[in-house]
């Protein structure tokens, strides 16, 4: 099989800094799309500059927490159970999933969704801000209602049908791609398209990491990428000295908006012979696995027709 990567960047919206750098990636074709975040301080900005842009692939990135004391927002419905004392979103997805109410989180989702409609703006798949809907914190999750309201709209979502055991965080969760069999099955009971696999790397900067250790990191997994279609999300920002101060995990997003800009890893996608795709393929390549199960079934039943001799006795 064929190796295919979708690079996405997360949290476009989230600040004008981050938009800088998620735009200028997407106007070079450097990543495959990006995720918008509407109760983001910053949403208005990105949207206005997408809608100049209908060949821009973006997705809407459903954000139920805001992490960052120095830079925090509200819900877009107001409603009480999903904000902290301050009265802005929970900062922990923990705190999320132990006080934000059903009625108000299915509310909230439904409200993100018709944010970027009104916006203007045509997404083409969704995911998730910080894993808050898919109870990785006490088991509440929200999956089955978001594929609900994914199936509805035709869009495919952030999933992964296996973990790749070299992934250090997902592999080291215990039972999780079991837990999500069920999920990924619902997915495609309701035809809601989900890549193979999804890639992380730790947010923040390691112990003795540098720029060039993480760039020879990355690198090595477009070497490794497992056959099939992989997603990895970055975050990237341009320069910040005032929220490089506000966000611990800063510097990490200046260095990946740096290395999608780095001809040594343009060079490794096209030597490691990966394909940088968008959720569209996610989308048509679900189709096709339909289609060729149908067909797979209706040879069945014809084989085994009345009349038919290798009807089953």
């Amino acid at each position: 099989m064929d190796k295919y990567l979708i690079l996405n960047c997360d949290d476009f919206g989230q600040s004008r800094a981050a938009n800088k750098a998620i735009m200028h990636l997407l106007e070079e074709r450097k990543v495959s799309s990006a995720t918008i975040m509407p109760p983001a301080s910053a949403f208005e900005e990105a949207a206005e500059w997408c809608r100049g842009r209908p060949d821009v692939r973006i997705g809407l990135h459903l954000t139920l927490t805001s992490e960052f004391s120095g830079l925090r927002w509200q819900s877009l419905t107001g409603r009480s159970s999903l904000h902290d004392e301050s009265g802005h979103m929970h900062r922990t997805v923990a705190d999320f999933e132990q006080y934000a109410l059903s009625k108000d989180v299915r509310a909230e989702i439904r409200a993100q969704f018709h944010a970027v409609r009104k916006a203007g703006l045509t997404i083409d798949h969704v995911d998730n801000h910080m894993g808050s809907l898919y109870g990785l914190a006490t088991g509440r999750s929200y999956l089955p209602y978001v594929l609900l309201q994914c199936a509805k709209r035709g869009l495919p979502f952030r999933l992964f049908r296996r973990i790749d055991p070299r992934d250090k965080f997902l592999a080291s969760i215990p039972g999780a791609e079991q837990a999500l069999a069920p999920v990924v099955a619902l997915a495609d009971t309701l035809g809601v398209g989900v890549p193979d696999y999804l890639l992380s790397h730790p947010y923040h900067v390691q112990e003795g990491e540098t720029y060039d250790s993480f760039k020879r990191s990355l690198i090595d997994k477009l070497y490794s990428l497992p056959e099939g279609v992989c997603e990895t999300y970055i975050h990237p920002a341009a320069e910040d000295i005032a929220l490089e101060k506000l966000i611990p995990s800063w510097r990490k997003r200046v260095w990946e908006y740096k290395l999608m800009l780095d001809t040594d890893f343009a060079y490794a996608l096209h030597d490691a012979r990966v394909k940088l795709v968008d959720y569209r393929y996610v989308r048509e390549h679900l189709k096709k696995s339909r289609l060729r199960a149908a067909g797979s079934f209706l040879k069945l039943m014809l084989a085994h027709r009345p009349g038919s001799s290798h009807e089953l006795h």
